[in-house]
């Protein structure tokens, strides 16, 4: 399957293009001078952009090997232990959207207040989930589901929501931005769409199936007919998905402009793509990538093995961590292990000098996950070889 490099970039080119159109409506009816459309292409593909930049290795996988790893491993419970209800849910609920926000507005850049300091426009359309995790009462629907910030950001959270104006639904709380539909349904759109085609590439869907799925998509009847121009599968579904991307985009915009009050309100409670008429279509696709796809014997094998990994690099840099806390602390010595360990982190994770993160279990917690969360695959694989002793 592709990268998360490259899907995030094919959802931020199909973010710009839903982007523009809605900025084309609201420009219009709105008059929101000095923004033009193209300002709007500019936020949502910003946003789509960055939209899996908090996911750990193995993304999804990764994050429910976190989740688990808090909550059943000795270690990860003994340390939950130490913090308050609302810190220890950060992580026994672990959210890579979460850790996305912290990344943009915190740790990039990470000396000047705001990190990246990207607009508040492009942070509010980023947070598909605007609240936090342990919070007496969630935004409606699908904007519910999940959560966008820890603990540790709820302040720089809250800062940006009252910019943008969002709709405050209880503490810690709020309904979505308008233009995080736009990235969700570019995202959708971009796992949908592209990976399907992928199948293809990887035999495991083939040109007859594609095409089935493709075609009724397609509101264009003369694409449709130079389709079957072209001779080779490969170089036709490469074309239908284009045409199917450009046909799923405008669907979305007409949603976006008949839906455009329940979204200034926060009450449009499914995706963009739920409202859809090609939606039974969407979803049959949905299922038959996850049966061929994602559920793919050679996929399921990557993911065990790497929710295998996540936990047990966990397994070993959370204690040794502990270890080395303790005895700056002067609670104890740590093992000559714990420093061989210790010597092989970064400064951020392993701030023996930083007074807070001595004092604060949660703080040592959030750098070690924004040390795992910032791996790639491959790196992750490599470094935990080396901590097992299978490769040196």
């Amino acid at each position: 399957m592709r990268t998360r490099l490259t899907h995030s970039l094919e959802t931020s080119s199909i973010g710009r293009s839903l982007g523009t159109a809605a900025g084309n409506f609201i420009c219009r009816e709105f008059g929101v001078d000095p923004l033009t459309p193209d300002d709007v292409g500019a936020i949502v593909a910003a946003a789509a952009l960055g939209h899996d930049i908090g996911n750990p290795p193995l993304g999804h996988a990764g994050e429910e090997a976190i989740r688990y790893w808090f909550t059943h491993s000795r270690a990860g419970q003994d340390v939950c232990a130490q913090l308050t209800p609302q810190e220890a849910q950060d992580f026994s609920a672990y959210e890579g959207n979460a850790q996305g926000f912290r990344t943009l507005a915190r740790l990039e850049m990470r000396e000047q207040r705001g990190g990246m300091r990207l607009t508040c426009a492009t942070l509010g359309a980023f947070a598909k989930y605007p609240c936090g995790a342990f919070v007496p009462r969630r935004p409606n629907g699908v904007a519910g589901k999940k959560f966008n910030f820890f603990c540790s950001e709820s302040e720089l959270f809250a800062e940006m929501a009252e910019h943008c104006g969002l709709v405050e639904v209880g503490p810690r709380a709020w309904q979505r931005h308008p233009l995080a539909y736009l990235v969700e349904a570019a995202d959708d759109i971009a796992y949908l769409v592209v990976d399907f085609e992928d199948g293809l590439r990887q035999g495991l869907i083939s040109y007859e199936e594609l095409e089935s799925f493709f075609i009724p998509l397609i509101d264009f009847p003369e694409a449709v007919r130079y389709a079957d121009k072209i001779s080779q599968p490969v170089q036709k579904a490469e074309y239908l998905r284009a045409q199917v991307i450009g046909s799923l985009v405008c669907k979305v915009i007409r949603v976006f402009e008949e839906k455009h009050d329940d979204l200034l309100a926060g009450t449009l409670e499914k995706p963009l793509t739920g409202y859809l008429e090609c939606a039974p279509i969407l979803n049959k696709l949905r299922e038959r990538s996850t049966a061929a796809i994602y559920n793919n014997a050679k996929v399921t094998e990557i993911i065990a093995a790497g929710f295998e990994m996540v936990s047990g690099m966990l397994d070993i840099l959370m204690p040794c961590i502990e270890e080395i806390a303790c005895e700056k602390n002067g609670l104890g010595r740590a093992s000559y292990r714990a420093r061989r360990v210790g010597a092989m982190l970064p400064a951020d994770t392993l701030a023996v000098n930083d007074e807070a993160w001595l004092e604060r279990p949660y703080l040592r917690l959030l750098g070690l996950l924004d040390y795992v969360a910032g791996m790639t695959d491959s790196f992750a694989v490599s470094l935990y070889q080396k901590m097992k002793g299978i490769s040196l």
